[in-house]
């Protein structure tokens, strides 16, 4: 039988890694081509197609993460794809972005989206540490220990959040629509075939990437669980990553940072909603402390946000050192 896990393999693994990296960025660069011509079309605002088709297009390997976890009964791993994802989101995908060309922020972002991501990231957080506040004798040194449950119920609540969000996006773009009728509109058939190709591209080539990653470190000694919170988050945060820098470089800065916010907003509302739903998640005391940082992170992100009209280069290479102490930290802890 094949074992991708040989180390006789470790070339297909490379050739996997590469190709994969290859359909990554031509999915996002057809992606965004496809997603911009339609926003033009009806004249929808690039940042609201950012926190809606892109976001959910780019979060479509989360979801089948975290999903497969559930239904395997593994979902522990649903909660530190999406903590991970989510922190990514914030340090890399914005930092390097800024990094790139500085980005401008949309008072829609700063108001409402945003805040929105606050909230639910906080909410998670109280779920984490139920156990700590309500069970006696819960130990905080013991990263191994519960330190709270996501409920079934709360799944539902996460699901039920996540079709308000998208109502109410969907009602502000109806207002905030302004068709262009100077400008002549792509083919719409066009339009829809490069969304489609670039999400199957995007998912193929993060799959890809995720797998090839996971094999060639565990041939080189990295543990399943730093595994899981590093190699998994960032590669199946890559379609978000590859989409907000193809979208800045195209000059859709809206598009690049609705993706990030959008992403993050969709990962604890659908994701963990939806795994949780499966099968109700315990929570470890390591994961409620990544959570804790997310939390934080978020915080001082949203500072960045706020001050000023756009998130600068210094802002950003903040924001990627930020990620780069994170990750040591996730290492020898």
């Amino acid at each position: 039988m094949f074992n991708w896990l040989d180390p006789e393999n470790m070339l297909l693994n490379l050739v996997l890694l590469v190709v994969g990296f290859v359909a990554l960025i031509k999915g996002a660069d057809i992606f965004v081509d496809g997603a911009a011509a339609i926003a033009r079309r009806f004249g929808v605002p690039g940042v609201i197609i950012g926190l809606t088709i892109v976001a959910m297009g780019t979060s479509a390997p989360e979801l089948a993460v975290s999903v497969s976890a559930a239904l395997s009964g593994s979902n522990a791993i649903a909660v530190s794809n999406v903590v991970g994802s989510n922190t990514f989101n914030l340090l890399v995908v914005l930092g390097v972005c800024a990094l790139i060309k500085p980005l401008p922020i949309e008072t829609a972002i700063k108001k409402r989206d945003y805040p929105i991501n606050l909230i639910i990231t906080f909410g998670l957080l109280i779920f984490a540490s139920t156990r700590i506040v309500f069970a006696k004798g819960t130990s905080l040194n013991n990263l191994n220990a519960n330190s709270g449950e996501l409920y079934r119920w709360a799944g539902i609540l996460f699901l039920i959040g996540f079709a308000l969000y998208i109502l109410y996006t969907i009602k502000v773009a109806k207002k905030t629509s302004s068709k262009d009728d100077h400008a002549k509109p792509e083919p719409m058939l066009k339009s829809v075939i490069f969304i489609v190709l670039g999400i199957v591209l995007i998912v193929a080539g993060g799959d890809g990437v995720v797998t090839s990653a996971k094999n060639l470190a565990l041939m080189w000694g990295m543990s399943e669980t730093l595994v899981g919170l590093t190699i998994v988050a960032v590669g199946t945060s890559l379609p978000e990553l590859v989409t907000s820098i193809v979208a800045a470089t195209k000059g859709e800065n809206g598009m690049a940072i609705g993706n990030a916010i959008g992403s993050n907003i969709f990962n604890i509302l659908l994701i963990l909603g939806a795994s949780s739903t499966i099968h109700p998640i315990p929570i470890s005391v390591a994961s409620f402390f990544d959570i804790l940082i997310l939390l934080i992170v978020s915080i001082g992100a949203y500072f960045f946000v706020c001050t000023g009209s756009k998130v600068s280069r210094a802002e950003g290479g903040v924001m990627v050192c930020a990620y780069a102490a994170y990750m040591v930290y996730a290492i020898i802890r």
